[in-house]
Formats: structure tokens, sequence, C-alpha cells
């Protein structure tokens, strides 16, 4: 059997249904096997584009994403993708093409190193030197990226090895030296955990996209109930816990609640799970939560200790971990004294106080969009159980802070890398994931820019994703601090120069529509949702709206900017 042919026979075992690509010289003979393959490729218009669609395919659905690129410029291309699915511990598989292996080196024609160009952003890279070897790797590929903590892997393929012939024998099994990934913790470290969180006053938990990769959400909330403890959850963590349950304190973080980031600096004990203590959480890190003991969960023996000091480090998957604690915590709190159940009231009315006194909020207008009222009414229009995939900047904090998160794998969103122009592409792979949910791309007009070029991918599939453009006409982000940190001097953010995009559509046969008035507001929103097919919509808001709370640059997390409002419209989360 060829390589091209074990390919993709590897890929059938592996039960893959679909691979996001673009074609190339070197990698023909697999696109010519594919041709009669049961397996579904969706051409991207940009090998970028493929790898954030297996990126958004993978964390909708919880399987490993599979895209592929020929070499040089479109392995190159890739690897924007493959920094992003990296940093936010995402399992996806990369396949690229090379030269043939004797002309490795020599600086061939479309040859690139891109083993080299990945090791520092993928969990492994291998090149496949000899036809022999391919099946095995590609087993090893789909093992490594989706046990211990996930990522992306990529596997080189020069053009020989496609063309080579050997048997093909797919292993069972992997075993890999050095290679063993934990699932439960120490119970006696578990035992320490449980203890500080019995003897706790002020306990908060603080979870994360740990808690997702390892379908942990459901024990996560008995953690918390059993507990009686407030959660907050990072960017990457929403949806995890419940935005409408009573012990939630949505986001924190750098654009997170002043209530979470005030919970977290008064807390005396906070059980972290699945998360990394990544600078966006916790601003200045020698005033992050002073008075605090950690409790660690995490699959990475890396993440321990790398940013905060731990108290109790709990090595181990998420959802397993907590399961253990939860079997010993069930009995403890069985045993709770009026003292304990006093202690928790006082620590939930602190807790409502804060809420009262620096709720989410926002002047609305009759006359001009306001970006929040936009994430507000998508939420009700979608009865908040769309997946959400977003770009990265302004809309997207609007988006964590306002639209209503019920479920895990329905929040999408480059958390770590902050790349622009992933939103698209992600959805685009997750309504490959959910052909009959609804799927929603919230992207600003800065970064959809930079992948609109996938519309002819939505068109062509006749996909029913819906985009939506919150159009201010800037690069937002970049706007705000311009604003606050450098005296309004509004340098290269200007996007007033910028397409129709509802004409844009058009020319890719999409339905687009524009909406300039809150009043039309959610009857076009509610039109798009029920339109079949792929529908953008394009929001004109306000274009000056900045999003608070705010932690500025250098500033701990207790020192947010909250901003200034005439009439606030009071969000409760709960």
């Amino acid at each position: 059997m060829k390589g091209a042919e074990i390919f993709v026979q590897c890929l059938l075992q592996e039960n893959v249904e679909v691979i996001f690509g673009h074609p190339g010289g070197v990698v023909l003979s697999i696109y010519d096997c594919l041709y009669d393959a049961p397996i579904r490729h969706i051409l991207m218009r940009h090998e970028q584009a493929a790898a954030h669609a297996a990126d958004g395919y993978a964390r909708a659905s919880g399987k490993v994403g599979v895209c592929i690129g020929t070499s040089g410029p479109g392995a190159t291309n890739l690897v924007t993708g493959i920094a992003t699915a990296q940093m936010d511990s995402i399992p996806i598989v990369v396949f690229t093409g090379n030269v043939p292996t004797h002309l490795i080196g020599s600086d061939a024609f479309q040859e690139a190193d891109i083993v080299g160009i990945t090791r520092p952003c993928t969990k492994h890279s291998y090149l496949v030197r000899r036809v022999e070897d391919l099946a095995r790797t590609i087993k090893e590929a789909f093992y490594v990226a989706a046990t211990g903590r996930p990522g992306p892997v990529l596997v080189d393929m020069p053009k020989d090895v496609l063309l080579a012939e050997t048997e093909f024998d797919y292993p069972k099994t992997v075993n890999l030296r050095g290679y063993h990934p934990p699932s439960e913790g120490d119970w006696a470290q578990v035992e320490k955990a449980a203890q500080l969180l019995m003897e706790a006053k002020r306990p908060v938990i603080y979870a994360g996209g740990g808690v997702i990769s390892s379908g942990g959400s459901a024990e996560l909330v008995e953690t918390a109930e059993l507990l009686q403890a407030p959660v907050t959850t990072t960017l990457l963590g929403m949806g995890c816990f419940p935005s409408a349950h009573r012990l939630s304190l949505g986001m924190l973080g750098m654009h997170g609640t002043w209530y979470a980031n005030t919970s977290m600096s008064h807390a005396d004990v906070i059980l972290a799970v699945g998360v990394r203590f990544d600078d966006r959480v916790t601003g200045r890190l020698a005033a992050f939560c002073p008075n605090a003991k950690f409790i660690h969960i995490d699959i990475d023996p890396s993440e321990i200790n790398k940013n905060v000091q731990v108290h109790v480090p709990i090595i181990g998957d998420a959802k397993t971990v907590l399961r253990q604690l939860n079997q010993l915590l069930v009995e403890q709190c069985a045993k709770t004294t009026e003292e304990w159940q006093a202690e928790r009231r006082a620590w939930h009315a602190q807790i409502d106080q804060w809420k009262e006194q620096y709720p989410l909020c926002y002047d609305d207008s009759d006359e001009v969009i306001k970006p929040q009222r936009l994430m507000e009414e998508l939420s009700n229009v979608t009865d908040s159980a769309a997946i959400i995939a977003t770009d990265v900047g302004q809309h997207q904090m609007w988006a964590a802070q306002y639209y209503r998160f019920t479920q895990p794998r329905t929040w999408l969103s480059s958390g770590g890398l902050g790349t622009m122009g992933f939103g698209f592409p992600a959805a685009i792979g997750a309504q490959m994931a959910y052909p009959d949910r609804q799927v929603v791309a919230i992207v600003g007009d800065g970064g959809f820019q930079m992948t609109m070029q996938e519309l002819a991918t939505a068109a062509e599939h006749r996909l029913p994703v819906k985009v939506i453009i919150m159009n201010n006409a800037f690069l937002g982000m970049v706007r705000q601090w311009q604003e606050i940190f450098f005296e309004r001097r509004y340098s290269a953010v200007d996007l007033s120069l910028s397409p129709d995009f509802a004409k844009l559509a058009e020319a890719f046969g999409i339905v687009g529509m524009t909406v300039t008035k809150p009043a039309a507001l959610a009857s076009a929103l509610r039109e798009a949702m029920d339109l079949p097919g792929p529908v953008l919509v394009d929001v004109r808001v306000a274009q000056e709206e900045n999003v608070y709370p705010m932690i500025p640059p250098g500033g701990a997390i207790h020192e947010m900017i909250v901003g200034e409002y005439k009439s606030p419209k009071v969000v409760h989360m709960s």
C-alpha cells in the first residue's frame, strides 16, 4: 500500500470524519486518495483558516481536529493556527507535505523546515522519513494530541514517503517511553485539599479550560455546591460553570467582573482547577490574592508553581481529581456545624454587597446600538444555547461578559495567543461538528477582514453559520488603550474605509444584512437565526464605547477601572 493510501487508512482507523485543508504539489497523492475516501475534506481558502477550523471543531466536539497543508508556504501558513491551539491546549493533528527526503536541506522549491519552525508551538512534531514509520507515527500523533494536557501535534510527510509502498499495519496501542499522562491525583494531597477547603472562611473556586477539556463540569458544580463556594472562571473556562447559578461570579481577570476580582482578592483559600495563572488573570503578581492559600489541580506538572507558589499541588485530570475531592467532601459537609454555615452565609452576603456596589452595567441608548446590548439581544434570541466563536478584541470581552453561557464547549475563543481572524473559521469548524446546532461567529470589523475569504467556504457548503460583525469602524481594543493610556492619540486604528460587509456577503452568495438602529436589532438577529444557510449581519455600534471593568497595565486585580455611567443599565448575571 502506498504512503498516501496508508495516510487515509490511518484517518479512518481514528474515526476521522472531516479534515480541513488546502492542496498543493507534494500532497497531491493524498488528495487523489481522498477523492474516493469516506472522509469529508473542506477546502478552506487559506491554510491559517484550516488550522482554526480544525481547532474550532475540536473545541466544540471534544474530538481531535485534523487539518492538512502542502509544503513551504502551505505549511508556514498553518503556524498561527498551530500556535493558537498550543496556547489554549486544544487537540489537533496537523499534516504537512514536504519535498522528497533527498532534497530536504537543499532549499528546494517550496521547502520549509516546518518541524523546526513548529517545535516551540506544538506538543510534538514528527518528520516521517520512511513509509514503514508512517502508520505508527500517525497513531502516536492522535494519542499524544488527545491525552494528558491536550495540544497540537504535527506530522510532516515528504513526497517520496507518500509514494513509497509497504504493508499497512496500524498499531492497536501506543507505548511512548517517558510519556505517562497522570489521571488520578495523589490521595494524601486530595485529603489536604479537602481539609483546607473545609477550614476556609472565604473560599473561591477559580476554574479554567482544563475543566472543559476533562469533561469535569458536573463535578465542578458538585464541588461548589458541597462547599457553598463561589466560582469564577477564566476566559477559556466560560461555560464550565453555569453563569445563572447562584454561586457564579462570572469571569475574572483584566476584563472580569469587579466582584469576581474583589472576591479573589479577599479569599483565604482558592481552589484553582485547570488554570495556569496567566498574567491576564493575576495582574501584578506580587499583589495577587495576598491572603490566600492555593490548591492547584492540573494535569501538567510544569504548571505547578510556575507563576504562583501553591500550598497544595495536585497533579491529575481535573474531572478525576474533582471526583476524588467530592468523595471526601460529601462525608465532611454532612457534618458541618452551624458556625461553619454562618461563616459561609457571611461570605455570600459580602459578595452580594460587592455585586450591588459594582455590577456589570452600561449606558443604553435609543439612538445608537451599544455593543453590550448587541450581546444581550444575541443571548436572548439564541436562548443562550448557541455555540459562540469570537475573534479577539472588544467584542470578545463583551461577549464573555454579556452572553449568558450555560454549557461547556459553547465558547470558542483564542485566549492565550489572542489571534485575530480566529472566530469565523473556528465557527465553520464547530458547524461541521454540529450541523444542526446554532453556531454564531461574533467578530470585529478588524479581525473579520483577516479571514473573511472563508465566506466562500461557508457558501460552498451552505453551512448555517451566522456571522455577527460588531462594526465600530475601529480596531476597538487598541483604540481604547490609546484613549486611556495615550491621550486619545489614535494611531493606525481607523477602519472607516472598510468594505460594505453586507454587499460583500452577497457577492459570495450569502444573505447580508446591515443594522444601524437599536429598535431594529432584535428582529434583525432573530431573522438571521431563522434563515437557512449562512447569514452575515453587519451591526454598526457606538464607535468609542469602552470595555469595563478593566485592570490597567501593571495593576493588581483589585485596582480596576470601572467606568462612569450616567444612567446605567444594570445587568444581573444570576
